[in-house]
């Protein structure tokens, strides 16, 4: 299960795939570096159902967690001084999680790390799971495990979602479904691994108003706050 495969030349979603198509690509397309990667800070695991429509599964966090309460995020937490790569950490904080069994995980690759707005480097791992696992919601930490379709990722653009950055509300792009909101790092790690695994581009700006915000005091403030923590930057108006 632990075995690491390299990414071969990837190939790009050209038309509309379903099932194992999709699955396919992704084996295709992503893989481990031939090297093992730094350990990171944190990791997550991208769950993908192996089944005719793949789904993917989420969790939302708890509303007294005293980080990122009521946000969806993928399992995963922090590294422990003991672990030894980052698969381990996903795996272990996914069964912890979720109850989910690291043996009922294929592995299929990893992304490059992300910065959480934390501040905290993030690394993705890829894995396919049998469907209709009798997964359970940690209540420490969790308060409700969900799946959304792959496809719907594909087919459904981004949409505007409401946040306070600095004290104020900005736009920032999100994946909306059954009442879940994805955004943030969770929404950028997803089109991350659609880009890597899929071949598909999504259009997914730090915020939707940028036109807006250019030049303001308050969009300097944040892209020297974004920045430094290792996000993209806005250009300035010209």
């Amino acid at each position: 299960m632990l075995r690491k495969r390299t990414a071969s030349r990837r190939t790009a979603l050209t038309s509309p795939l379903q099932g194992d198509q999709l699955i396919a690509l992704l084996s295709q397309n992503l893989g481990f570096a031939p090297q093992r990667s730094p350990l990171a800070d944190a990791s997550v695991l991208i769950a993908i159902t192996e089944e005719t429509h793949p789904q993917v599964l989420f969790t939302r966090r708890a509303q007294h967690m005293k980080n990122h309460a009521g946000e969806v995020s993928f399992p995963g937490g922090k590294r422990d001084s003991g672990d030894t790569s980052n698969i381990v950490v996903a795996l272990r904080e996914a069964h912890e999680e979720t109850g989910l069994n690291p043996f009922e995980v294929r592995l299929l690759g990893e992304l490059p790390s992300q910065r959480s707005k934390s501040g905290l480097r993030v690394k993705p791992v890829i894995g396919l799971i049998p469907p209709d696992l009798p997964l359970i919601a940690q209540p420490e930490e969790i308060d409700r495990i969900f799946y959304v379709p792959l496809s719907h990722f594909l087919h459904h653009p981004p949409q505007p979602y409401q946040v306070q950055l600095a004290g104020r509300s900005f736009s920032v792009p999100s994946f909306q479904m059954d009442g879940e909101i994805i955004w943030g790092l969770t929404g950028r790690i997803m089109v991350a691994m659609i880009a890597a695994g899929l071949g598909r581009t999504i259009n997914w700006p730090f915020l939707l108003s940028q036109q807006t915000l250019a030049g303001t005091l308050e969009a300097q403030r944040l892209n020297l706050l974004m920045g430094s923590r290792g996000f993209p930057r806005w250009p300035r108006r010209r």
